[in-house]
């Protein structure tokens, strides 16, 4: 396999399949397991179909009171979740190989540069499709288990689909690569146009006659198809135009960098480029290498500036749709008696309250805390990427104690993740203070601040496993972590699984803060195993091999 570019490649990505094929499987099976106690009787099925209506700006409510129509509703936004690995692995698939300089090891051999792009770009496109295969087969055995209506087939082109809309992410940050000096703002910039992507496929759920704003997200097009609901079917347009978009974007990136030079970046015409990193002067005087906790803080400055834009928008943006959907909410409550299955089932998704605005803002909130948890993964990549590329040897050379450079990183880290929290904070308050919508300013607080331990719980388990795993397979356990917990929280529940086994989930000590607050112990539970993983690998990092 390693006389093959397409063939290392694709082993280098085998537990990322494995990893995110079966976690999106898990995604797409949880609430199947769910519809079922939700549709027991008829006024339970209509109730249903009824209160996903209001909650539209997540995804077309289609056919909601069957198992195929539930899923594909309630997973809605939370399917971009599998786009974080398609932008990460391709915007380090070139560009990181520059980086560490083996791009140019491998161009010294017989191979022109079109053809080591193209085996790499075939390689993450194969693995893509492996990705959507597992959770295709993964979503029809689903089916199978709690009765749904669709084939194997239809859940193969649910695969097919999320594998279409996941290489048009990965092109995205390869096209964006060929612009940076370094993969990380290239990552950075493809997740920001992410989100941007998402906000702007909801627009025509809450603003009327905006559907034309919608069809320039390629989520627009990802959602036209719906396989799992054999009564709306496939659009095979959308797929072409996915199809499309992916090979335009791969097949500029791959023409922008056959005409480059190695190492450097595309040269705008008009537009002033700074120089490369290697040719820059050592800023000798600069406040971020007075200590290794400033140099972390400097280096993650950019990420968490764009990290933070996202959040904290997102966050304000959901209290915007709040404002638009309120009204229809009330109406459906106050046409609802109060022990009647719609009132019930708002209870349910919202994990329980009287107060409308935050029942509603309850649900959506428990997307933040993922959110923060994909940042502080993405850092814990950089930090096994520095550690697997020799960058820790520079430092270590210097008067720093294993223990004092690892705990630095994790410091700035956890500063980040303040400041994350805080600026969420600040932006849902002004937002539900310009919007009308009424909240609770403690539980609000502690609503967004709480989601800090997490991020960093996440962050301190992924320093721990770095002490034993490379860059990909360290990614990979904690993406099947998170995928993990959001299984074991959102069906847990459902199929009344015992209390012990629902405290194996990270967000069971988040809980529903919206609605009401948090619990200091869940909170004290959460710190003690962060800084348990974190003491166990900083004595691991003080004992092991740099690299090994």
């Amino acid at each position: 396999m390693l006389r093959s570019v397409y063939l290392k490649t694709l082993r280098d990505y085998r537990i990322a399949i494995l990893g995110w094929g079966i976690g999106m499987g898990l995604v797409i099976i949880s609430p199947m397991a769910s519809v079922a106690t939700l549709i027991s009787t008829p006024q339970a099925r209509a109730a249903l179909v009824a209160l996903a209506a209001q909650f539209a700006w997540n995804a077309e409510p289609v056919a909601t009171g069957t198992v195929g129509g539930y899923a594909t509703f309630k997973i809605g936004i939370f399917i971009f979740l599998v786009g974080v690995w398609p932008l990460l692995a391709a915007s380090r698939m070139l560009r990181g190989e520059e980086d560490r300089g083996s791009l140019d090891v491998l161009l010294s051999m017989p191979r022109t540069r079109a053809r080591v792009a193209l085996e790499k770009l075939a390689a993450l496109w194969t693995a893509l499709l492996a990705i959507g295969m597992i959770a295709g087969v993964l979503a029809y055995l689903g089916g199978v288990a709690f009765h749904g209506n669709f084939i194997l087939l239809d859940g193969l082109l649910f695969g097919l689909d999320l594998a279409l809309i996941c290489a048009v992410i990965g092109c995205i940050a390869l096209l964006i690569s060929q612009f940076t000096h370094e993969r990380g703002p290239a990552a950075g910039a493809t997740g920001g146009l992410l989100i941007v992507f998402i906000v702007v496929d909801m627009v025509h759920r809450v603003v009327p006659n905006t559907e034309w704003v919608s069809r320039l997200s390629p989520i627009y097009y990802y959602n036209l198809s719906k396989p799992l609901i054999p009564s709306y079917g496939t659009s095979v347009g959308g797929m072409l135009v996915l199809l499309g978009l992916a090979v335009v974007l791969s097949g500029a990136a791959v023409w922008l960098f056959v005409r480059r030079d190695v190492g450097d970046v595309v040269r705008i015409p008009g537009l002033p480029l700074r120089a490369a990193i290697p040719s820059r002067a050592l800023p000798t005087g600069d406040w971020s290498l007075r200590s290794v906790y400033a140099r972390s803080l400097g280096m993650i400055a950019m990420p968490t500036f764009w990290w933070t834009l996202l959040i904290a928008g997102f966050a304000a943006w959901m209290v915007v749709v709040v404002e638009q959907m309120v009204g229809k909410l009330n109406d459906l409550l106050n046409s609802s008696s109060g022990s009647s299955p719609a009132l019930g089932i708002l209870k349910n998704i919202g994990g329980g309250g009287t107060a409308l605005n935050s029942i509603f803002l309850g649900a959506m909130f428990e997307l933040l805390p993922v959110l923060l948890m994909a940042f502080a993964v993405t850092q814990v990549s950089r930090w096994k990427t520095d550690e697997d590329e020799g960058r820790l040897e520079i430092i270590l050379s210097t008067p720093q104690s294993r223990s004092k450079v690892l705990l630095g990183r994790f410091a700035a880290l956890a500063t980040a993740a303040v400041i994350v929290g805080v600026a969420t904070l600040a932006a849902t308050a002004g937002a539900s203070a310009l919007g009308g919508v009424k909240l609770d300013p403690t539980n609000l607080a502690e609503a967004t601040l709480g989601m800090i331990p997490l991020g960093l719980l996440i962050a301190a388990i992924g320093y721990l496993a770095s002490g034993w795993l490379r860059n990909a397979a360290d990614t990979g356990l904690l993406s099947f972590l998170l995928a993990a917990w959001f299984f074991i929280s959102f069906i847990g529940p459902d199929l009344k699984w015992p209390d012990i086994t629902l405290r194996l989930s990270a967000f069971y000590y988040y809980g529903t803060p919206l609605l009401h607050g948090l619990e200091l112990a869940n909170l004290a539970v959460v710190v003690a195993l962060g800084a348990a993983a974190l003491a166990f690998g900083s004595l691991r990092f003080a004992r092991k091999d740099i690299g090994a």
